[in-house]
C-alpha cells in the first residue's frame, strides 16, 4: 500500500510543534533592550563588600519548594572579582559557593565556580544584567547538570532584583528568585 502524505490538520501542527522548539532561542528580551534604564549596573560596584540576599526555588508548576538566604562579600582587584556566597536553606541545610569574575569590558564579564561546568558568561546594559552558565546541582544522590539564565535588574544603589530560569535539556525545571541588598 503507497505512503498517504500527512493530513493538511496534521502537517500544521507538526510545523506549528517544530516552530516552538526553534523560536523561544531567537524570542526575548536582550540586555541591550535595557542599555537606557537608570541606575546603571555595574557588577564591580554592587558586589563589592558585604550583601545579604533572600531567595526561593518555585518548581515548574510554581510552586516554592525551598526557601534560602545567602550571606556574600565580593571584593575586586581592578577587572578580578571574588565572590564568596554562604547559603543557608529553610530545611537547615548550608552551602557555599565562591566564584571568581573577571570584566571583559563593554558590560561583559565571565566566571567560574567549583560547582559550575565550564565557564559562565555574562553582559549587561543599563540597569540588567544577564548570567548564563550550567550547574552541577545534586539531585537525590545524582548530579544533574542544569542551564541556568540569570537576569539581575538593579532596582536603586541597595536593591537588585534576580530572577532565574532553571533547565535541563530545554526542558524548564522552575525558576530561582532572589532580592540582594547592600548595607
Amino acid at each position: 500500500m503507497p505512503d498517504r502524505p500527512a493530513a493538511p490538520g496534521r502537517r500544521s501542527l507538526l510545523a506549528a510543534l517544530g516552530a516552538s522548539l526553534i523560536l523561544p532561542g531567537c524570542a526575548g528580551p536582550r540586555p541591550r533592550d535595557y542599555a537606557a534604564e537608570k541606575p546603571a549596573l555595574d557588577l564591580r560596584d554592587y558586589f563589592n563588600g558585604r550583601l545579604t540576599a533572600h531567595g526561593m526555588f518555585s518548581d515548574r508548576s510554581g510552586r516554592v519548594v525551598k526557601r534560602f538566604t545567602v550571606a556574600l562579600d565580593g571584593r575586586w582587584t581592578g577587572d578580578d572579582g571574588v565572590l564568596d556566597e554562604h547559603f543557608r536553606y529553610s530545611d537547615g541545610s548550608t552551602e557555599r559557593r565562591t566564584w571568581t569574575l573577571r570584566h571583559l569590558g563593554d558590560g561583559r564579564y565571565t566566571g567560574r565556580a567549583g560547582d559550575v561546568v565550564g565557564e559562565a558568561s555574562g553582559e549587561g546594559a543599563g540597569n540588567a544584567f544577564r548570567w548564563r552558565y550550567t550547574l552541577a546541582l545534586p539531585v537525590d544522590g545524582r548530579v544533574w547538570h542544569v542551564d541556568l539564565d540569570d537576569w539581575m535588574f538593579l532596582i536603586d544603589d541597595r536593591t537588585l532584583l534576580n530572577r532565574s530560569a532553571m533547565s535541563k535539556l530545554g526542558i524548564h525545571l522552575g525558576d530561582v528568585t532572589l532580592a540582594f541588598t547592600r548595607g
